[in-house]
């Protein structure tokens, strides 16, 4: 397992865990009350830390190398049965946005999110997460398909943004996340959103129109990374920990304006920390909401999220 700089005090405890257990398997000594012990200390350390997280520590988290990623999710929540779809029927296949169908709880959806890579060898063929304008056209088609059958979209983001390279600009990435926006405000099946890990600007926003937006616990969104905000303003990545204070990125700060509809709670220590928690978790939320959307008048459906997404920003005096 992978730690973090600040869960240092956890992995010190849990390396002392290990050595109790080796200590008890290889030398027949009881060790019962020494495990307990150490147990009930990595869980105190743990709330404590995790309790007091700084927005940049947030964003550390939901960077964490051993975070599930969209396919992760995909396929623990249709318990294996998720059918990946490829391409955009214009240029090809981008493996930096999947997408495909799959049945929750019996109950059909069209699942869609970013995906990042386990090692460097796959994050260079996932491009790190950041899609192409084929991702994103890949992600409507799919999108559009959902409507046509009246099957609901879930769509899982986790990007750093979207590709800045010149070949994206040239096959029009600013008018594919645009069209995307105009899609997914008038698409007459339910759309949920959940933010699983970083949330960066408008490579998020590309598959991020839904009736419920919805963050995990310790993720983030905003227009853009706290080291790229620090690079523009300070000319450097020094003072990334204060752009991200500033940014007001966290789930808690997007709620308080009125941005998300809701936050989903982590397992203690981060969803990293126990997988199968977070899944369940994660269904049961997808579950209820599309109890309460499905019945909905598809009209009102649309013009209640359109009203949503146009009063944000909105100032009276």
């Amino acid at each position: 397992m992978n730690y973090l700089e600040f869960e240092e005090p956890i992995k010190t405890l849990r390396e002392q865990l290990q050595q109790a257990k080796g200590i008890e398997s290889n030398n027949g000594l009881d060790m019962t009350t020494t495990i307990v012990e150490l147990e009930e200390k990595i869980e105190e350390v743990t709330k404590q830390i995790y309790s007091k997280l700084s927005p940049w520590q947030r964003v550390l988290v939901s960077r964490h190398p051993d975070r599930p990623y969209a396919l992760d999710y995909m396929n623990a929540l249709t318990d294996g049965n998720f059918m990946e779809l490829h391409g955009d029927r214009n240029v090809k296949d981008d493996k930096a946005m999947v997408g495909g169908l799959g049945e929750i709880d019996g109950k059909p959806v069209m699942l869609i999110g970013q995906q990042k890579g386990i090692n460097t060898k796959m994050r260079q063929y996932r491009n790190f997460g950041m899609a192409n304008p084929e991702g994103y056209r890949k992600a409507l088609r799919l999108m559009k398909l959902a409507e046509k059958f009246n099957i609901p979209v879930v769509t899982l983001i986790d990007t750093p943004g979207a590709y800045p390279g010149l070949e994206a600009e040239e096959r029009g990435q600013g008018e594919a996340i645009a069209r995307n926006l105009m899609e997914m405000t008038q698409l007459r099946v339910p759309i949920i959103c959940i933010i699983i890990g970083e949330g960066a600007s408008g490579g998020a926003l590309g598959i991020g129109i839904g009736d419920r937006v919805m963050m995990l616990e310790n993720t983030w969104y905003s227009v853009i990374s706290p080291e790229s905000c620090s690079s523009i303003l300070w000319k450097s990545w020094d003072h990334k920990k204060k752009a991200a204070d500033a940014l007001k990125l966290t789930g808690e700060d997007m709620l308080s304006n009125g941005l998300i509809d809701g936050i989903i709670p982590e397992p203690l220590g981060g969803a990293h920390n126990n997988r199968d928690e977070m899944y369940a978790t994660i269904k049961k939320e997808i579950l209820m909401n599309l109890k309460k959307l499905m019945p909905q008048d598809a009209d009102k459906r649309i013009d209640t999220r359109i009203r949503k997404f146009s009063n944000m920003g909105v100032v009276t005096s």
